[in-house]
Parts: C-alpha cells; sequence; structure tokens
C-alpha cells in the first residue's frame, strides 16, 4: 500500500509526539474516521494508557453505536459507553443555533468526571483542520473544558486523516461522515425522543435500500431527503420515489422531497440568519 505524503507522514509524527505528551487520555470517540484514527493511534503510542469514550443518547443513532463498539473490538481498543443526557436540557431541546454547543458541554462536563475518577491526565477529541471553516460551535464548549485536539495541532485534514488511515488498513477509512441525529431537525423545531426515532427508522430505511451518503432532513410534516450527487441518478427514478413515498408516509410525514441539491453536510444551518452564527459560532 502506497506510504502518505511525506508532508501527511510529518504530521502525523507530531500527532503521536504530542499524544505523548498528553499522558493517560481519554478519546472522545463517535466511530467517525476523525475519532476513530485518533483513537487508533492514541492507543498505538500509549497502549491502555488510553481509553476510547463513546456517549449513548437517543441522538446518537444504534447502528453508528455498534459499528463504533465493533471497529475498537477489532482494533483491541480499550473502550467504553458512557451515558449522556444533553436532552434533558432545554438548552438543547429548544434546538437553536446553542444545541450543538450543549450537547459537546454535556459530553466533556461526564467525560471531565470520569477523567478525575479514573486518573487519566487529559481529554482530546477529533476535531480536524478542515472543521476550522464551518460552523462548529461544539468547538467552544472543547476550549471551556479545556479538551486536547491533537488533529488539529498536527494541521491534518480531512483527506489526510483518511489517507493515513487507508495506509495503515483501518475500514472506516472512507466512511461516510455522519453527525448526530438532532442535525437532522430543522432548528426551532423541538428536538424529541419521537422525533429522532423517525429520523433514524427513516435513514435506516434508505441505507437498506443501498444508498451509502445521505440524510433525512425533519421539517415538520415535510420531509427532505439528501442523497449524494454521485448516487442521486438513482434515486430520481420513479420506482424509487415510490419506495421513498411509503417509507416516510409510514413514518408520518404527510409531503415526501427529494433535494435536488443532493447531499450537503450542515445544510440545516442556512437556516440560522447571520446574527445567529456570529453568537454561536
Amino acid at each position: 500500500m502506497q506510504a502518505p505524503e511525506t508532508s501527511v507522514a510529518a504530521k502525523d509524527s507530531q500527532l503521536r509526539a504530542d499524544l505523548r505528551q498528553l499522558g493517560r487520555v481519554l478519546v472522545a470517540y463517535s466511530g467517525g474516521v476523525d475519532s476513530a484514527y485518533l483513537a487508533w493511534a492514541a492507543h498505538s503510542v500509549l497502549g491502555n494508557e488510553m481509553l476510547a469514550v463513546i456517549a449513548d443518547s437517543p441522538s446518537l443513532a444504534r447502528t453508528h453505536l455498534a459499528d463504533a463498539i465493533a471497529f475498537a473490538n477489532e482494533q483491541g481498543i480499550p473502550v467504553e459507553v458512557i451515558s449522556t443526557s444533553e436532552l434533558d436540557r432545554p438548552e438543547y431541546a429548544r434546538n437553536d443555533g446553542q444545541r450543538c454547543f450543549q450537547c459537546k458541554d454535556e459530553l466533556f462536563a461526564v467525560m471531565e468526571q470520569l477523567r478525575a475518577a479514573r486518573g487519566f491526565d487529559a481529554i482530546a477529541y477529533g476535531v480536524n483542520l478542515d472543521d476550522q471553516g464551518d460552523f462548529r460551535p461544539g468547538q467552544q464548549a472543547a476550549k471551556a473544558h479545556h479538551v486536547a485536539a491533537p488533529l488539529l495541532k498536527a494541521g491534518l485534514t480531512k483527506q489526510e486523516i483518511r489517507e493515513l488511515a487507508r495506509h495503515v488498513g483501518l475500514r472506516i477509512w472512507d466512511k461516510p461522515a455522519s453527525a448526530c441525529l438532532s442535525s437532522r431537525i430543522e432548528y426551532g423545531r423541538p428536538v424529541t425522543r419521537e422525533a429522532l426515532d423517525v429520523v433514524e427508522r427513516g435513514e435506516d430505511a434508505i441505507r437498506a435500500l443501498g444508498f451509502r451518503q445521505f440524510r433525512v432532513r425533519h421539517h415538520g410534516d415535510i420531509v427532505r431527503i439528501e442523497i449524494a450527487r454521485e448516487e442521486l441518478e438513482r434515486a430520481l427514478n420513479p420506482a424509487m420515489a415510490v419506495e421513498f413515498t411509503a417509507i416516510f408516509k409510514a413514518l408520518g410525514f404527510k409531503f415526501v422531497t427529494l433535494d435536488l441539491e443532493g447531499f450537503r453536510s450542515g445544510s440545516m444551518n442556512s437556516l440560522l440568519s447571520a446574527d445567529q452564527l456570529r453568537r454561536t459560532g
């Protein structure tokens, strides 16, 4: 397998050096490529002096939880599932531009309790260089909790992390990006267990149809389905329209729509005003 470019290899060496300096570390782990590579690298450097921590909550799809645990077990990475209660926070459930901050604030507060109880030295999470150009209020929570960002510190981009993961043979190297289920619900519409369940069941059904990169966007009576552009031609088939309609009408939506722009990560952020973006970003 082709080795990564010299510049990427140098960044990876910097990542490993930074991880050694952190000492015993908890890694906030979701099973996505960034946190998975960070957990793998931390384990390769620190061995059992690290622990991958995955937060189980209603906003985490069951398929993603199962796959994250499976990957950690495959690689021999110590992993522990914790419970978080962001949905109990009114500031989270009301679903404004502060939702992601509230989610990460809850996560890091629970992880800090675990860190202190178990004698770990630091907490790290998988933010990367590309994330700096997006609306990510959760990063403010990480800063407030003094959470380390080793991938960002090393200057690694998403594509470079995928390249490194592929080079060492990690199956998650090309795993599609996937934010929490709450990100599928339009801002201003309360996040409820029922809404999250509908989104999850809808996405499970689309996955069962063979699509790989997609989102189910919840707009009340309307569902807006985003499919990756390279898969959009198949989605535009009239027979597939019948499938989509049957799936989502059964889930309680009155209108079923297919977004012709295709999948866009963070497309719900377009609903926020410039003032909201400034105050929360």
